[in-house]
């Protein structure tokens, strides 16, 4: 059962924050104060219709223990406990939910890199189809893509791609498609009809602000040079391409998106933030989960996740064992009931650790 004391600090803060606001609470406190309520609004919700649901059923309880009652009430009683039974045991469920330790990053944007795999110039094209899926779903979401960089495939696609995915909630949606994505089909350049397996790799980082991570300056190393690839005189003749080398970790930044040497450095130092974060992130899960089999929600990306099977319109998420055979609703950007699923698994995952 819940501690009643915890349930009643959280009702008590949810309060407090509220009348905060509503008193006029400006600049970065008042930020600072939404942020907090929203991610208490689900909670308290949960509280709330726990406690409402409890509530009835104990009256119930007295209503039918009471043997002064009038028989047609304590009927009428009997007859409606085993429904409020049902709602009340499925409100302490999404209570226990609602609870869960939240991960801090759950909130915040992303940085996504889709890279070709196995398979060659096929590999590059269902990068690119994977991509543009992915640009789907978040338009279906409202969020906000902005392209970092690309290296486009030599049939099309991508052998690598690199976006920004900017908006409230993105991380705690999209942390499960870091992996090897498998796509099985029929490519356009095969003659005999023969269905080819290639892969495309999955990166999701968090979106990490200067605060999340401190960088010192003497830790990096910072090469200018011309841009490389079409562009014309300008390519040729600007060194506003930037490589950056974080010498503590070795991770490399290259940027040349842009014409400017200042947002191309601006650019490859967020995605080395996010790196760094992510890394440290990774490094702090496995510490805690040392003896964990599962690497669900680790951000291991070395085992294959997902197969997207074209011929039998099919789609396989391989951690929870859910097969989809509306692949062609998924390339178009509806991934909801994938991702609802990989959340759910891995919240009764956690709440199993807590039982234990």
């Amino acid at each position: 059962m819940f501690a009643q004391d915890k349930l009643d600090l959280i009702l008590r803060r949810y309060e407090e924050i509220g009348e905060k606001l509503a008193s006029g609470a400006d600049g970065q406190s008042y930020v600072a104060l939404s942020r907090e309520r929203a991610t208490l609004d689900d909670v308290v919700e949960a509280i709330r219709g726990w406690r409402d649901a409890e509530r009835e059923v104990t009256d119930l309880e007295a209503m039918i223990a009471d043997s002064s009652m009038d028989a047609d009430m304590r009927s009428l009683a009997e007859a409606e406990i085993g429904d409020v039974r049902a709602r009340r045991d499925a409100a302490e469920k999404a209570l226990q939910f609602a609870l869960l330790p939240k991960d801090d990053a759950d909130e915040k944007g992303v940085i996504l890199e889709v890279r070709a795999g196995t398979g060659g110039d096929e590999a590059a094209l269902f990068a690119g189809d994977l991509f543009r899926a992915y640009q789907k779903y978040a338009a279906l979401k409202g969020w906000r893509v902005e392209l970092v960089s690309e290296s486009p495939g030599p049939l099309g696609g991508f052998k690598e791609i690199v976006a920004e995915i900017l908006g409230r909630g993105v991380y705690g949606r999209l942390k499960f498609e870091s992996g090897v994505h498998r796509v099985q089909r029929v490519p356009e350049t095969e003659t005999q009809g023969r269905i080819h397996t290639s892969a495309a790799t999955v990166a999701v980082l968090p979106q990490a602000e200067e605060v999340d991570v401190d960088i010192d300056d003497r830790d990096l190393n910072i090469e200018t040079m011309r841009a490389g690839g079409a562009g014309g005189q300008h390519v040729n003749k600007t060194e506003s391409a930037i490589r950056i080398t974080h010498i503590p970790s070795g991770i490399v930044v290259m940027m040349q998106e842009e014409r400017s040497q200042h947002r191309n450095r601006a650019k490859a130092m967020a995605v080395l933030r996010s790196r760094l974060y992510d890394a440290e992130r990774q490094r702090l899960d496995q510490e805690r989960s040392a003896d964990r089999k599962s690497q669900v929600g680790s951000g291991d990306r070395s085992e294959r996740i997902r197969t997207y099977n074209f011929p039998q319109g099919r789609v396989t998420d391989h951690r929870i064992n859910l097969t989809l055979y509306k692949l062609d609703r998924v390339m178009e950007g509806e991934f909801d009931e994938i991702i609802d699923g990989l959340i759910t698994d891995h919240q009764q995952k956690l709440l199993a650790q807590s039982e234990t």
